[in-house]
């Protein structure tokens, strides 16, 4: 499975804003862009000049993938889905990304953040109506049901992990039961239930060009 393995401070950074790509600790002092926030990473991070409208295009389509950890391919793939499904295209674009399977965990408050929810997947902790799934970007439809496996549910990891996501409201479109350690998709989210910083009306005209 590709995936990104650099540095992830560096991606908030080059995006000058948070991603959440670390959990917890991009709440605390320890994030970089608190340390740095108006520097780009690089030599030339100092100099960042006025962008242009390709360049704002650009940036925001590198923010989503970044926020969802979507590799370049896949994400064009998904802008395909998104121009054939009925309705707005970039509104279409991000309920595809927020339908992914590593996505809802995160949401759910399985894992601390996408990366953590993706590697908990991949390792089977999860299942789908009942069968086992370890594919992070399945994409979930209106009625199926997430749920930690049996075996997980006594590990001392998912009872940190729960513990400490205790007090974070899962999105109006999951419908979890903690004692059950699952979730319902009850509909795919609109764009208002979406909380994340994106203009997807730039990404749909940088694909458009």
């Amino acid at each position: 499975m590709a995936r990104y393995t650099g540095a992830v401070c560096r991606l908030c950074r080059r995006e000058g804003q948070k991603l959440h790509l670390k959990g917890d600790r991009c709440y605390t002092g320890k994030c970089a862009l608190d340390r740095r926030p108006a520097q780009a990473p690089g030599q030339h991070g100092k100099g960042r000049k006025k962008m242009s409208e390709y360049g704002l295009q650009l940036r925001e389509k590198q923010k989503a993938r970044r926020y969802y950890g979507v590799l370049e391919s896949q994400f064009a793939k998904y802008f395909d889905m998104a121009v054939t499904k009925k309705g707005v295209t970039g509104e279409n674009l991000l309920q595809i990304l927020e339908s992914r399977l590593d996505n809802v965990v995160y949401r759910l408050g399985f894992a601390m953040s996408r990366a953590e929810a993706r590697q908990l997947v991949s390792h089977r902790h999860f299942t789908v109506n009942g069968k086992p799934v370890n594919i992070p970007s399945y994409l979930l439809k209106a009625g199926d049901v997430v749920a930690l496996k049996e075996k997980s549910r006594s590990s001392d990891k998912f009872k940190a992990v729960m513990e400490a996501n205790g007090s974070r409201v899962p999105p109006k479109w999951l419908d979890l039961d903690r004692n059950a350690f699952q979730a319902k998709v009850v509909n795919l989210p609109a764009r208002e239930d979406i909380d994340l910083p994106i203009e997807e009306h730039l990404i749909v005209e940088l694909y458009s060009k």
